[in-house]
């Protein structure tokens, strides 16, 4: 029996417009492996990717997209020695060089040369050789493909968090963090520091996303509108009214960019995570951030470090990552999956190769 020569894959041809395409099965090169998809989830960003028809630096159309996934090594190119058929592994989404000033910092996802990968909404993917010898790992056993499917978006919280740098704070006791949004970085933001033993609060318009959220740890949960405006309300949650340590936005959103650098404490730490879209700006209180010694960071993507931490995390029962996937579909269905998420239906899809 012949190999098959051509598989199914989303292909990405501009805003809100994607193409389920029959296209060649890539054969892996020297150091390269075909990744067999097993289970690849949506993410927030490739709702961005969808509506916007493209990404500035990941991808541009036409092409397959898609990013956290896992799966079985399917084939194996010249000098592939790590890994054999079947092994089940997870691939990280960028993998970076090693030899730049960032990388030399250990500040790899600043990395100058930082290669991307996409094609997760298929039913094979290549993983060139500096993602197989970089950010591939087997899946630890009993943990399933669609959790190791969250290895990237845990690594990125997980790098989240380390600049936090929650150890100034550690004289307090359990810190107080609030993070603005529900959806499925947020979620994980609050499963990682409740687990950590942290007191965190959710701030989301969402009831049901709120709902998950103290499931997976929130000691309280705000139910804000949208639009911004909503530190008062955020800040009357805190302990003593005085705002948390720590403020963390996962939306993307100015106007809750505003609102997050509004809810700290003096002293206190602004992690700016959601990315806005170009040429967005805020106005900020100069006065307030000068005198209140205010720390505003923008934190972006994962480093090799955060990603192996974060395949751990997920193989541990405590850490219910899964309460995530809201639903499972073939890929002939990426586009109402990623509806779903605009909808506010669910909050991660689980894609799968199967068509039924």
């Amino acid at each position: 029996m012949t190999s098959p020569k051509t598989m199914r894959g989303a292909v990405l041809l501009g805003p809100e417009n994607i193409e389920i395409q029959d296209v060649p099965i890539p054969e892996p090169g020297d150091g390269e492996i075909l990744l067999g998809m097993e289970a690849a989830t949506t993410c927030g960003t490739d709702v961005k990717v969808f509506r916007r028809g493209g990404h500035p630096r990941m991808l541009k159309v036409p092409t397959l997209f898609g990013h956290e996934v896992s799966g079985r090594v399917a084939a194996l190119g010249p000098g592939v020695e790590n890994f054999a058929e079947g092994d089940a592994v997870v691939v990280a989404n960028s993998a970076p060089c090693l030899s730049c000033d960032p990388c030399r910092l250990g500040r790899e996802n600043l990395c100058e040369d930082l290669h991307y990968l996409n094609g997760a909404f298929a039913e094979y993917l290549l993983v060139p050789q500096r993602f197989v010898e970089l950010n591939t790992h087997a899946i630890p056993d009993g943990l399933s493909f669609a959790k190791a499917a969250l290895t990237e978006p845990l690594g990125c919280v997980l790098h989240g968090i380390d600049a936090c740098d929650l150890h100034r704070y550690a004289g307090q006791g359990p810190v107080e963090v609030v993070v603005f949004g529900g959806g499925p970085i947020g979620q994980l933001f609050v499963a990682a520091l409740a687990l950590d033993g942290h007191r965190v609060i959710l701030a989301d318009p969402n009831p049901s996303r709120l709902n998950v959220g103290k499931k997976l740890g929130a000691a309280e949960t705000i139910k804000i509108v949208r639009g911004g405006g909503q530190a008062e309300h955020v800040m009357a949650a805190t302990k003593d009214h005085k705002g948390a340590w720590v403020a963390i936005d996962s939306t993307g959103v100015p106007e809750v960019w505003s609102d997050a650098i509004e809810s700290v404490r003096p002293g206190g730490l602004v992690n700016l995570f959601g990315g806005c879209a170009p040429g967005t700006s805020i106005a900020l209180d100069t006065h307030r951030v000068h005198y209140s010694e205010l720390t505003i960071k923008g934190v972006y993507h994962h480093r090799p470090d955060t990603i192996k931490k974060a395949l751990t995390l997920l193989a541990d029962p405590k850490f219910k990552a899964e309460l995530l996937l809201s639903a499972e579909r073939p890929i002939d269905e990426v586009e109402d999956a990623l509806r779903s998420m605009i909808s506010k239906d669910a909050l991660k899809v689980v894609i799968r190769a199967g068509q039924d």
